[in-house]
C-alpha cells in the first residue's frame, strides 16, 4: 500500500493525470496499458488481452507462477531492488526491471528538536532463527549501549504503526537497523531521510524466506539495505563485528559525519522515482 500510496503521491507532485482502480475504463478499452501495483489477484479483474506493467508488491517469488508471461500480455516487471531483478530474471528471463518507490521526503524531513531523548532506536525485524539473533546480536548490542549510557528504545516490526515511527524519528539520533534482507527497506529509507543514519545488519549471503529456501530456491547475494551509500551509516556482518563496528558508527554519529537525508535525496524522491515509473510506461506501453 505504501508503495502504491507513493507513487501516486509523486505523480500528483508532477501534475500527471491518472486512473485509479477504473475497471470498467480498461473493460471498455481493453488494449490500454494497466499498470498493476498489487497482489496478482488483480490480474482476475482485466480483460485478458490488456498489456501489463506489473508490480511491485507482486509475487514473492515467480516460481508462484512461472507461465505467468504466458498467461498475459506482461510487458515488464517491476521489482523493487537490483537483487530482486536478478532472482526474479532466473525464473523470467529478459522481463524484469528494478523500481522502487519515492520516500516523502517533506513528510521524513530533518527534526529541528535540539535535545533528543533516544540516542539508538533498535528497529527488530529479525523473523527467522530469532532466538539465535538474539543471543548474537540483540543482547551483546543492549549490553553495548547500556555499558556507553546510550538511552534506546525497541521497535518490533510488525507491532507498530507508521506514525508511532514518525515520532520516533523527532526523538532519535541514531537507528540500528535489524533485518535478514530488504528489497527496499522503506523504514529504513524514511529514517534516512529524516537525517537518522544506520547501524544496519548487513548478513548477506542465501536469500532466506523459509517458503521457498533452501528446498525451492537458493539464490544469493541480497541485502538488507540495497540503497545504501557511505553518508547512511555503518554496516556489520553479525556477531563477531558487531562491537567495532558498533565503535566506529557511534563515533560517527557524535561527530556529525554522516548525511543520509542527502542520499534520499538525490535519489528516492516521490518526484524522482514517479519519473522513472512513467519512463517505463513510455518504454514498455506503446504498441507491441
Amino acid at each position: 500500500m505504501r508503495v502504491y500510496l507513493n507513487l501516486r503521491a509523486g505523480l500528483d507532485r508532477l501534475g500527471v493525470r491518472y486512473r485509479a482502480n477504473d475497471f470498467h475504463h480498461l473493460h471498455a478499452h481493453p488494449n490500454e496499458l494497466a499498470c498493476v501495483i498489487g497482489q496478482p489477484l488483480v490480474l482476475d479483474k482485466l480483460p485478458t488481452q490488456t498489456p501489463i506493467l506489473f508490480g511491485t508488491s507482486i509475487y514473492n517469488h515467480p516460481n508462484d507462477n512461472p507461465d505467468l508471461p504466458r498467461q498475459r500480455p506482461i510487458r515488464r516487471v517491476l521489482v523493487p531492488c537490483a537483487w530482486t531483478a536478478k532472482m526474479f530474471s532466473t525464473v523470467w528471463p529478459g522481463l524484469v526491471s528494478a523500481w522502487p518507490t519515492g520516500i516523502d521526503t517533506d513528510r521524513w524531513s530533518l527534526s529541528m528538536r535540539a535535545n533528543k531523548d533516544v540516542d539508538v532506536l533498535i528497529y527488530d525485524k529479525i523473523v527467522w532463527h530469532r532466538r539465535r539473533y538474539l543471543r548474537t546480536i540483540v543482547e551483546p548490542l543492549i549490553a553495548e549501549l547500556r555499558r556507553r549510557n546510550l538511552s534506546f528504545h525497541v521497535l518490533r516490526y510488525g507491532s507498530y504503526r507508521e506514525e508511532q515511527l514518525h515520532k520516533l524519528s523527532r526523538r532519535a539520533r541514531s537507528m540500528v537497523y535489524l533485518s535478514h534482507h530488504e528489497t527496499q527497506g522503506i523504514a529504513a529509507q524514511q529514517m534516512l531521510s529524516s537525517g537518522i543514519p544506520l547501524f544496519a545488519w548487513d548478513h548477506g549471503g542465501l536469500w532466506k524466506d523459509p517458503t521457498y529456501a533452501p528446498h525451492k530456491v537458493r539464490f544469493s547475494p541480497v541485502t538488507s539495505v540495497p540503497y545504501w551509500d557511505e553518508r547512511c551509516g555503518v554496516k556489520f556482518k553479525g556477531g563477531s563485528d558487531l562491537l567495532p563496528a558498533f565503535d566506529e558508527f557511534w563515533f560517527g554519529v557524535e561527530a556529525g559525519i554522516f548525511a543520509p537525508r542527502e542520499m534520499i535525496v538525490e535519489s528516492l524522491t516521490l518526484e524522482l522515482r514517479a519519473r522513472a515509473y512513467l519512463d517505463l510506461v513510455d518504454r514498455f506501453g506503446g504498441a507491441s
